[in-house]
């Protein structure tokens, strides 16, 4: 590593580590406030950014939704955003003493959740809302989860994310891997959890679901998981209250039938989450680019930024193939 290179990121882990020390010394109001302040900021700052955000909405609402509205929503996306990221460094205040005074807990299924926590569970979520404080309150909760985390290329800087993360006693570990460890700990009753709306590269590992109208490619590693440990599928979800709390609410564990395909599991995860996505579309991350491949044909309506992959129309082939398996003969 050269010199310049070193010392870049020797001032990149100070700027961070002076928020890990600086925000958690903020009364909560103020960095709500800082929050919305960064958000607003960012919005106007971060022009690739926002043109990705306007074009997901323009594709998702098209004309239900004014040019007026879908800046309105894409600007709080960025304070949403902003607010999970402050909240983040802020997380080292929370304590299994105090986190009730920050968030909600409800519970669909109560019993349910109480199992897993003798058998372990597989737990999914969306990117919304403050997303990691969902995992942070079920840890102080006792159920301690393993975590994937992808590494930041100045490796000071994940030390810092991954305290963060793990101050209600979760692990996070490296993508390398990580399969082997999951499921490892999964069968020793452990908790693995995943954010199911992140894309990938279409590959052995991918799957193709149906978000908000439009194909996106995503992991398929919680179906190989599920397969294999056949433990509780629980989706969570974080909301954010006028008051400046947060609901955590866990949803009814998912049910799966024998012989469903991998697309079809990954898919009935995301429908969890696409209702209240909808309602409520701000807290979702809209400046990510959710839909990078789009179909040979059909694909007009797509963002911009989604292009045709080979890759993408072989594993949409196969996904096609394993789902007409999968489907129950018709009586003549």
């Amino acid at each position: 590593m050269s010199f310049w290179k070193r010392a870049r990121y020797r001032i990149e882990w100070l700027a961070v580590k002076a928020l890990a020390i600086g925000i958690p010394l903020l009364p909560r109001r103020w960095a709500r406030g800082l929050a919305r302040g960064l958000g607003s900021v960012a919005y106007f700052a971060d022009r690739r950014g926002r043109g990705t955000a306007l074009e997901n909405l323009r594709a998702v609402y098209g004309d239900g939704k004014s040019e007026t509205e879908r800046r309105q929503i894409a600007r709080e996306a960025f304070q949403h955003f902003a607010r999970t990221v402050i909240d983040q460094f802020w997380s080292a205040r929370l304590t299994a003493e105090n986190w009730e005074r920050y968030c909600r807990l409800e519970l669909d299924d109560p019993e349910a959740v109480a199992d897993a926590l003798k058998t372990g569970a597989i737990w999914v979520t969306p990117h919304y809302s403050n997303f990691e404080w969902t995992a942070l309150v079920m840890g102080f909760r006792g159920y301690r989860f393993t975590i994937i985390a992808q590494d930041f290329k100045n490796p000071l800087l994940t030390r810092i994310f991954q305290e963060n993360r793990q101050v209600s006693g979760h692990q996070v570990i490296p993508q390398r891997q990580s399969m082997f460890r999951l499921l490892k700990n999964l069968k020793n009753q452990g908790h693995a959890a995943f954010l199911t709306d992140l894309t990938i590269k279409p590959s052995k590992a991918a799957t193709i679901i149906e978000c908000m109208g439009f194909k996106t490619c995503v992991t398929a590693l919680h179906v190989e998981l599920m397969r294999r440990t056949r433990l509780p599928v629980i989706p969570g979800i974080c909301q954010p209250l006028d008051d400046g709390t947060y609901r955590v609410r866990g949803l009814a564990p998912l049910r799966f039938e024998e012989g469903m395909s991998d697309a079809e599991m990954a898919q009935r995860c995301w429908d969890a989450f696409e209702p209240f996505i909808l309602e409520n579309p701000a807290p979702w991350l809209w400046m990510y680019k959710h839909w990078r491949y789009r179909p040979e044909s059909g694909g007009d309506a797509y963002p911009a930024y989604a292009g045709i992959s080979g890759k993408f129309t072989k594993l949409e082939a196969r996904v096609e193939s394993e789902a007409s398996k999968t489907e129950p003969a018709t009586a003549e």
